[in-house]
């Protein structure tokens, strides 16, 4: 959810986990950091960590520098403005400051500084550029040179700023506030556990959890380009609608064509003039006679490369990899892809690790797919959007992605005791009403271009019966991903049990996930506890919404220790379990498309997380197929096996 206010314009893994045993008041506790000699400063290098996007990115790698601010004094004692290094420790980024750290504070949320001096690289003078950030939880406000360029609120997405206060020739020091405290309004929201402690479906790492860059714009930006693929059927000739978003960051009007190639193949978009620092969209459909569709097994790519000229010169490229590939929903319920029927088996993703929580390395992005890949899989899904890399990967291998917003469990504000409250209820409930459909936005505009995500889904688990404000939310969240891109389905995932009503707002959803937990936990009444209830639930499912494909989102057991296959939390159990869950999902292969594991790795959760398991180890969540440490348990192989048997596409 890019909320912008810009001046210009609008593993090594550790075997210990630190600080397990940290108290509120020692993690509140001034740090004392090493005073760092000065940092070297230099212009930062032309690379990227993923393909997709502009050339002319950045990388602001090497050493940065951190401080704590628990006490949130640092905007009035200057932080953005300090010239001596007192007081700030060096890190590397992507960097989470409280990854080791697993107090009742670190999951609260804190403020921390970043601090980079760079630069400029060497370039015309016409030259402007912009900072990119990747993924900063939660709130940050950027600073170059003391001055305040913007502040951007939200995970997962990237945001972009004109650094408009840039000196060229002279050092630079970029200064990023960020401040994890989340609230209830927040996406996703603050929770809080029954007993006090802080809660959530995944811990709340603080910091610049992605990559940073610094972007080179010579007067037109090639902003953004779209390429949606339309398929008609396997032997048809395909079209690949081309979109080109243009931003001209000049004080004068300029004329612009969009030259394009597809595998080579070259065309020109319409020409355009473009207004004094403002956009323009220009688009072309081209036609692929003899299309090499995408598909899990067959993930056939094509690079779209394009590039702005005005003046007879090139300003800005860009490079993206596509897939021709079509997605729909018969009326029996049955997603196809390139008109075949799917039956897909995969696990679900965190970007968690003990030593570096959700600022992964690309060793450990590239472990996590490598697992994904030796476990068979053909399919993943997260609660947010996955880095960058990630869904590269997943295009180049062929795993398709259920992609979901962190609308985790959000409920909107209740009714008010009085007109007050009532008005200040449909305030906050508004506030989140758009914040999720910006996030929502902003998801699809970054990665409507991979081929291997198929499903937008815009919350997880919500209130079964939902109120006005939240049918208002899901209603203009269908219309958006259907009007913003009709290629894939709009999704949202349920938690499952046979008491769920059937709403009527989940018929406006091209797909469903259900949350299945049948034999591990009990349920309202105790109605999953018995796993023989599954096959049942799942006919009631179909019933319920016959026309809605329908996929197993999540399903699993925690599994920490051996011991018998009947007691809860060993290994021995979570095998079982799964094979019975997979073996009932075949069996209603007509109408379920496919299956996801929760979860692929172990991950921290909240303070005091058992998750159904009479022997937890809080806050670790042990329902992985890996543990945190990257040991395989033995449901691995299991599932390894029964994943292999089950064809992708038929």
């Amino acid at each position: 959810m890019t909320q912008i206010r810009a001046r210009l314009a609008p593993f090594t893994i550790v075997l210990a986990l630190l600080g397990a045993c940290a108290s509120d008041a020692a993690a509140q506790a001034p740090e004392q950091p090493l005073a760092p000699g000065p940092p070297a400063v230099e212009a930062p290098k032309q690379r990227a960590l993923y393909t997709n996007g502009q050339n002319g990115r950045y990388l602001l790698d090497g050493q940065w520098l951190f401080r704590q601010d628990h006490e949130d004094a640092g905007i009035r004692s200057g932080f953005a403005r300090q010239q001596t290094t007192d007081g700030w420790s060096p890190v590397e980024v992507p960097h989470a400051w409280n990854a080791t750290d697993l107090s009742d504070a670190s999951a609260r949320g804190s403020i921390g500084w970043y601090r980079k001096d760079f630069r400029v690289p060497r370039a015309p003078a016409r030259t402007a550029w912009l900072v990119r950030f990747e993924s900063v939880n939660y709130r940050a406000r950027v600073f170059l040179n003391g001055r305040e360029l913007g502040r951007h609120e939200g995970a997962y997405v990237p945001f972009e700023l004109p650094a408009s206060s840039l000196r060229r020739g002279r050092v630079n020091r970029l200064v990023v506030r960020v401040d994890s405290r989340r609230r209830n309004t927040d996406i996703p929201a603050a929770r809080r556990q029954t007993n006090g402690r802080p809660g959530g479906g995944w811990w709340n790492y603080g910091g610049l959890l992605r990559e940073a860059y610094l972007r080179r714009v010579d007067r037109v930006d090639l902003e953004r380009l779209s390429a949606r693929p339309v398929v008609g059927c396997e032997r048809c000739p395909a079209k690949l609608v081309l979109r080109a978003t243009l931003h001209n960051y000049t004080g004068k009007k300029r004329d612009v064509t969009v030259r394009a190639s597809v595998e080579g193949r070259s065309t020109r978009l319409p020409k355009t003039t473009v207004p004094p620092n403002g956009t323009r969209e220009v688009g072309k459909i081209v036609t692929i006679r003899n299309p090499r569709l995408w598909q899990p097994g067959d993930p056939q790519l094509y690079t779209v490369r394009a590039a702005a000229i005005t003046g007879g010169k090139a300003t800005s490229t860009y490079t993206t990899e596509v897939g021709l590939r079509s997605i729909r929903v018969n009326k029996r319920g049955q997603m196809l892809l390139n008109g075949r029927r799917v039956e897909l088996r995969g696990a679900s993703m965190h970007e968690d690790s003990p030593d570096r929580g959700a600022a992964l390395s690309t060793e450990q992005i590239q472990a996590n797919i490598a697992l994904l890949r030796d476990l068979n899989a053909n399919v993943t899904r997260s609660h947010y959007p996955l880095n960058q890399q990630t869904l590269e990967a997943c295009d180049r291998l062929g795993i398709m992605v259920w992609e979901q917003i962190p609308f985790n469990r959000s409920r909107f504000e209740g009714n008010g005791t009085g007109e007050l409250e009532e008005d200040a209820a449909i305030a906050r409930s508004k506030r989140v009403h758009d914040k999720a459909l910006r996030l929502l936005r902003d998801t699809i505009l970054r990665d409507q271009n991979h081929p291997s995500v198929f499903a937008w889904s815009v919350a997880n688990e919500p209130d079964p019966r939902p109120r006005d404000q939240e049918q208002r939310y899901y209603n203009d969240a269908v219309k958006l991903v259907h009007d913003m891109d009709p290629s894939r389905l709009a999704a949202i995932d349920l938690a499952a049990y046979p008491s769920i009503p059937p709403s009527p707002s989940w018929l406006e959803f091209d797909a469903i996930g259900l949350n299945s937990y049948f034999g591990w936990y009990p349920g309202p009444s105790g109605e999953v506890a018995d796993r023989n209830d599954l096959a049942g639930f799942l006919d009631q499912a179909h019933s319920y919404w016959p026309e809605q494909a329908l996929f197993v989102t999540e399903f699993g057991a925690e599994a920490n220790r051996s011991g018998p296959f009947d007691e809860k939390g060993t290994y021995e159990f979570q095998s079982d379990l799964l094979r019975y869950h997979l073996d009932t999902y075949h069996q209603k292969n007509a109408f379920i498309n496919g299956a996801i594991v929760w979860i692929l790795r172990d991950f921290r959760v909240q303070p005091g997380w058992d998750g159904g398991n009479p022997k937890p180890t809080p806050p670790v969540l042990r329902k992985g197929l890996v543990d945190e440490l990257g040991n395989r348990k033995p449901a691995f192989e299991d599932v390894k096996t029964l994943f292999g048997d089950v064809p992708p596409v038929r």
